[in-house]
């Protein structure tokens, strides 16, 4: 029940078939020292791991994932460090490629011998390293990918953002009860596990909610002319347009289908979270709308004391991608605060524990799938700036 507030692997290296909705297969972790071992040496810092996108085309979401990981870490050591002693952060760049997802766990689990792993900060870099991951017995936490299979990988797999069938299914539920939208066409990538989620549970949801899906069209992560599936979607005459895409790729799509004369409201999901694409689309997401996960604007005080601190310390507002890895790191830290000891299976048993956790999100609670209940929200953008529009709760 959804409601709404209106406007208040040994690691071998994945093919790029691991893009596709069927999650890839990797083979077992690499012999390394177990996760009891890890947890053996008592002296100098706890070390845990990050991985993400930090160069190429979605560099801009990977960085902002890092700043709010990093602050975190800098905001416990500062306060004592976790079980008397400081934290570590390991972050590896994986380019946004999946064998870089595959090699940098690899290294974090073999070489830096972290105790828990923040990242991938994609589904389809989640998916491809979790298998190894899992059988390595290290906790992982992702703090964005979205797709509901990346938990189902086992029990050390663990996140703080809402998942697709949510996210999706929000969005829908806006679209026919606030827009009141009957007939939608969808655009996603047909290479990338988080847009085909989404589209998939969006899809289901408006139909239904008693709407008409009149067009679904794809395109691949690189392309840069959309003009032949926008052409199509056009044809099918809809009153709105879901685009599940990452904000790379939909800042140009928004802007070629105002030139083709496409000017129904556009839909998205929390891809689009990253200034980057306002300067990609130019004008051209005025009056669109699109799920994700916090509202600056909105009043909560742990939200506020989040947005403050973390202008002191980088001079900007945090994206929603920086709260989203603040609040991973947060709950991460705090669950290693509690367990028993640092190996794997206590370090997992108290992130399983995780309720009623102020996040800078919304409150958190880890379900028994290991994904958190949590509020969403839906922004509409005017005049190049993000604006709060609903909020949705499980």
């Amino acid at each position: 029940m959804h409601r709404f507030v209106p406007l208040l692997a040994v690691f071998a290296l994945c093919s790029l078939a691991c893009e596709r909705k069927s999650p890839p297969q990797s083979s077992p972790a690499p012999s390394a020292a177990s996760s009891e071992q890890r947890a053996a040496a008592d002296e100098g810092p706890i070390v845990i791991g990050m991985l993400g996108s930090l160069t190429g085309s979605e560099a801009s979401f990977g960085t902002v994932v890092r700043d709010g990981i990093q602050f975190a870490v800098e905001q416990v050591n500062a306060s004592g460090g976790v079980k008397g002693r400081k934290v570590e952060l390991r972050s590896y760049d994986t380019q946004g490629k999946l064998e870089e997802s595959v090699a940098a766990a690899k290294r974090l689990l073999t070489q830096d011998r972290v105790v828990l792993i923040l990242g991938d900060v994609t589904s389809s870099g989640s998916l491809a390293i979790a298998d190894a991951v899992q059988a390595a017995r290290v906790p992982m936490v992702t703090p964005s990918a979205t797709h509901p299979d990346v938990t189902k990988k086992g029990d050390f797999i663990f996140r703080t953002c809402f998942i697709d069938p949510f996210q999706g299914g929000a969005m829908a539920r806006f679209a026919r009860e606030h827009l009141k939208i009957d007939r939608v066409a969808v655009l996603h990538d047909s290479k990338n596990a988080s847009s085909l989620g989404l589209s998939e549970a969006f899809t289901e949801a408006f139909k239904k909610l008693g709407g008409t899906v009149v067009a679904v069209e794809s395109y691949s992560k690189g392309d840069t002319d959309y003009r032949a599936p926008l052409l199509a979607v056009k044809k099918a005459k809809p009153q709105a347009v879901y685009l599940p895409g990452f904000y790379s790729e939909v800042g140009v799509i928004a802007r070629q289908a105002r030139e083709l004369g496409l000017m129904q409201p556009l839909l998205g999901g929390d891809g689009w979270e990253s200034d980057r694409i306002f300067e990609l689309a130019g004008g051209a997401l005025e009056g669109a709308y699109y799920s994700s996960h916090y509202a600056e604007d909105n009043p909560a005080p742990e939200l506020q004391r989040f947005i403050t601190s973390f202008r002191a310390r980088y001079g900007r507002s945090p994206e929603a991608a920086s709260a989203l890895g603040y609040d991973a790191a947060k709950v991460a830290l705090a669950a290693i605060e509690r367990a028993k000891s640092l190996s794997g299976p206590d370090i997992r048993d108290a992130l399983a524990s995780t309720k009623d956790f102020p996040g800078a999100t919304g409150t958190l609670t880890m379900d028994a799938d290991r994904n958190p209940v949590k509020p969403a929200v839906i922004l509409t953008i005017h005049e190049g700036k993000r604006h709060f529009a609903a909020a949705v709760t499980p």
